[in-house]
């Protein structure tokens, strides 16, 4: 271990600057600046190649008294260091903020949340190559930044659980102009969004339904004009499927009515007692989608708290919200603590 670390110090010394920066880029807030005092630069691996050059060069000019030697040497030399000095300066000033989630984009627990930020530089030097990503990312995304204007830069943040999420701090670098060396710097910008539980696979259905459990009495059939066939749906009430075609199509249909009054589904937390409470909310998850999917009108009850049934998107978002924020509407905590950390 000890030899590991002799034999890449640079490395180590890296790692410590990364995590003296993250600690030193402040509390999370709308807009976040990037300070001169909290950029931090260091060699890229060919500036290091780029400086050991040098210096053999140097050594050889002094070995050899040869003043074109000491000309380039001097040459290169100056070279590098103006080279650091607009490294630095090219992150000088430039602001972050976010624009949080993608519009209509729900994120359900392992999927990547979309996340737009838009950079600004005020100055009237463009920044060159400019890249911004997490931390646990290698790679991220790279734009050049136009003197007095503003870029887009879109990322996509892996989540692993369902509630609040904070996203963590961002890490803004350039290499620009010459790759010798690396500026960095951490911004702490407020990006959050909600995580929806993961949807359990389809299948399992909810259990049969009665009057005052899981669904109101339905109309009946040929009560109002018939509007056709659409193909089942899990939720669906048996008594609306038309068996006679399922031999001659193979195909589960349910019978429309245009006037009809619409199924309402009652998907209850006390259906599923026999799984334990992240499975109960991944297959009220299921549900809820498919029953959306469906048209039909449902509502939902959990511990403490229930929804009337209705449709619609706006319906959707309240259930899929309730789920999320299930242990915080239950007792106050959050489920979501350690996913706001982002990744590590």
């Amino acid at each position: 271990m000890r030899g590991g670390r002799l034999q890449h110090p640079l490395l180590g010394l890296r790692a410590r600057a990364e995590l003296w920066g993250q600690r030193r880029a402040g509390a999370f807030r709308r807009e976040a600046q990037v300070e001169r005092r909290r950029i931090y630069i260091l060699p890229t691996r060919f500036g290091a190649g780029f400086a050991l050059m040098t210096l053999v060069m140097l050594v050889a000019a002094i070995n050899y008294s040869n003043s074109m030697a000491f000309a380039l040497t001097f040459l290169l030399a100056a070279l590098g260091l103006v080279s650091m000095h607009h490294t630095h300066a090219n992150l000088v000033g430039v602001s972050l903020r976010s624009l949080g989630g993608t519009s209509g984009h729900a994120v359900f627990a392992g999927d990547e949340a979309p996340l737009q930020f838009i950079a600004s530089n005020p100055s009237l030097a463009p920044r060159l190559s400019l890249e911004l990503r997490w931390p646990a990312q290698t790679d991220g995304v790279r734009h050049d930044l136009p003197a007095q204007d503003s870029t887009s830069f879109a990322l996509r943040l892996p989540t692993t659980r369902r509630g609040r999420l904070q996203a963590p701090k961002l890490r803004l670098s350039t290499q620009a102009p010459l790759g010798l060396f690396e500026a960095w710097t951490w911004l702490a910008v407020d990006a959050r969004l909600l995580v929806y539980p993961k949807p359990a696979a389809a299948g399992r259905l909810p259990p049969p339904w009665s009057q005052g459990q899981l669904m109101s009495p339905l109309p009946r059939i040929g009560s109002e004009d018939f509007a056709g066939f659409r193909d089942y749906v899990p939720g669906d009430s048996p008594r609306l499927i038309h068996w006679k075609s399922l031999p001659r199509t193979g195909r589960a249909l349910v019978q429309r009515f245009d006037d009809g009054v619409a199924s309402e589904i009652w998907l209850d937390w006390q259906a599923l007692e026999d799984l334990d409470t992240e499975q109960r909310l991944s297959q009220l998850t299921r549900w809820v989608l498919d029953a959306d999917a469906s048209g039909s009108r449902y509502g939902l009850r959990l511990p403490g708290f229930a929804l009337p049934p209705n449709a619609g998107a706006a319906h959707l978002g309240l259930c899929l919200e309730a789920l999320a924020l299930f242990d915080e509407r239950s007792d106050g905590r959050s489920d979501a603590r350690d996913a706001g950390r982002g990744p590590r």
